[in-house]
């Protein structure tokens, strides 16, 4: 028997003596031990889970040390109420991307000799170099996000992706979108947990049967994929389910879903729409959890973060009479009043193109910004910050101004990438409108009309809803491209049987 069986019976063997001698094992608190625990550690939280959450992919602690446990105790010490779960989350996501960019940028420079060479030191051996290997080549992009949740995957992915020579803006939003999940995921568990951990051992000693079953489920899953991979297999079931009259609607059902499952499927797979969308998807989700996580915050306290109170004193410092004088003007391109015409005209141009698609982004992207900025300002009404240069009322959260100003960087993107993509110097267009976009929302926060956490959500909501418009207009676009690709061909295949028959 090998090593790796001998080690999984003697786990199995251990699991099944606890739960028969639990009751002759020494009782303890769960619940005062977290507790103790969440009081201990406090705001070092913040610190101990980012910094491991980092090291896991950015120097392949994660070989030795999986990080889960850590950030399972992050959401643990949030649920006790000892730190903010918004920040803990937000710190856990970003340590984790950047520990994936550091392992990128080291496969890119360093090459997959130095794994080789120097793996043993982080139990990284041949043999697990190639599953990590075949698995990427197998999934690609998926590998970034699916290998998120398997240990061994996850430690090494973002490195081999550097070694593959991916390219980092196509390996950047798998990143993006792999560690949020992962994030979100383990620290939910444990927010969730501390707060009820009576009900967590009830619900896990009553559920083992159900536990089973779910495993057994996921087993055939698993084993049903890689029956389904091969060709001759799936003519062999297609086959028999034919000749079962009360599949055959099933079949027909699953055939006619097949274009659709696929194209979603293939989303997460490298190429040009996949990328694109994958990288759409990124974006909305950071903005949806930047966006959520402030509303959560001024929703509970509607006065100054922390953050907050650091940007109004440093604005109050830098107060000019000249400077002042700027920023209203600069301002002002983020009204309604400025952002409305430039919307039509953009509009326009679109529509006398024929660029159907960025027309209806624009117009969708454009309304949904308005309409939310209106509904959660009027769901929060939070107030203004005190002492404001220029004269503003209503709610606060989220800043309009910031929100509408987003248009900028969808025109600079879109004509970057959509209109002209032939201009070699497209990065420095949407730098700038990127850059227009980030400063008309700080001359907000200098004005001191709005905090900067208004600013940062509003950049949330606007990006979020240009985002998802983008993202549904792509998939409208690849059904359309398809149904005419199809349509033409059947007329094609039609003009050659009539002129066979002639």
């Amino acid at each position: 028997m090998s090593r790796k069986w001998v080690i999984r019976s003697l786990v199995a063997a251990a699991v099944v003596l606890f739960f028969v001698f639990r009751d002759q094992l020494p009782e303890f608190n769960l619940e005062e031990v977290i507790e103790d625990l969440s009081e201990g550690l406090g705001s070092w939280t913040y610190l101990l889970v980012g910094v491991l959450a980092f090291l896991e992919t950015g120097a392949f602690v994660g070989l030795i040390a999986p990080g889960e446990f850590t950030v399972l105790l992050g959401g643990a010490v949030a649920g006790q109420g000892y730190i903010s779960l918004p920040l803990i989350l937000a710190i856990t996501w970003l340590s984790a991307f950047l520990g994936d960019t550091v392992s990128f940028t080291l496969g890119s420079r360093l090459g997959r000799g130095f794994l080789v060479k120097h793996g043993s030191r982080f139990r990284i051996t041949e043999e697990r170099l190639a599953q990590v290997e075949a698995y990427f080549a197998r999934h690609g992009g998926k590998t970034i996000v699916i290998g998120r949740f398997i240990g061994l995957v996850r430690a090494v992915a973002p490195f081999i992706a550097g070694t593959s020579k991916m390219g980092y803006r196509a390996f950047c939003p798998y990143s993006v979108i792999g560690t949020g999940l992962w994030a979100a995921t383990f620290i939910m568990i444990g927010y969730f947990a501390s707060q009820s951990l009576d009900t967590v051992a009830e619900i896990v000693s009553r559920g083992l049967i159900w536990f089973g079953v779910l495993v057994g489920c996921v087993v055939g899953v698993i084993a049903a994929v890689h029956y389904l991979r091969d060709p001759d297999n799936r003519r062999r079931l297609a086959a028999e389910i034919e000749r079962r009259p009360l599949l055959r609607p099933a079949l027909a059902f699953a055939r006619r879903l097949r274009p659709e499952v696929k194209f979603l499927w293939q989303r997460l797979t490298p190429g040009d729409l996949g990328l694109e969308f994958t990288t759409l998807m990124a974006v909305l989700l950071v903005g949806l959890f930047v966006l959520i996580a402030y509303w959560s915050i001024v929703s509970m306290n509607p006065g100054p973060t922390p953050g907050d109170t650091t940007a109004y004193d440093l604005s109050e410092g830098l107060a000019s009479g000249w400077l002042e004088d700027l920023a209203k003007e600069i301002t002002a391109l983020g009204s309604l009043w400025v952002v409305a015409p430039v919307a039509l005209a953009a509009g326009a141009f679109l529509a006398w193109r024929r660029s159907w698609i960025e027309f209806g982004v624009l117009a969708v992207g454009i309304v949904a910004t308005v309409f939310f900025v209106h509904e959660i300002q009027d769901w929060v009404d939070r107030p203004r910050p005190p002492g404001g240069v220029t004269d503003a009322r209503g709610s606060s959260f989220p800043s309009a101004h910031a929100a509408y100003a987003t248009i900028y960087t969808w025109l600079a993107t879109t004509v970057a990438l959509r209109i002209e993509p032939w201009l070699v110097r497209r990065s420095l267009l949407i730098g700038a409108g990127v850059a227009l976009t980030v400063v008309i929302g700080l001359t907000c926060v200098y004005l001191r009309v709005y905090w900067l956490s208004d600013v940062t959500a509003g950049w949330a909501l606007g990006f979020s809803a240009f985002a998802a418009a983008a993202a549904v207009a792509l998939v409208i676009g690849h059904f359309s491209d398809n149904s005419g690709s199809d349509d033409r061909a059947a007329a094609s295949r039609s003009r050659s049987a009539a002129g066979a028959g002639d």
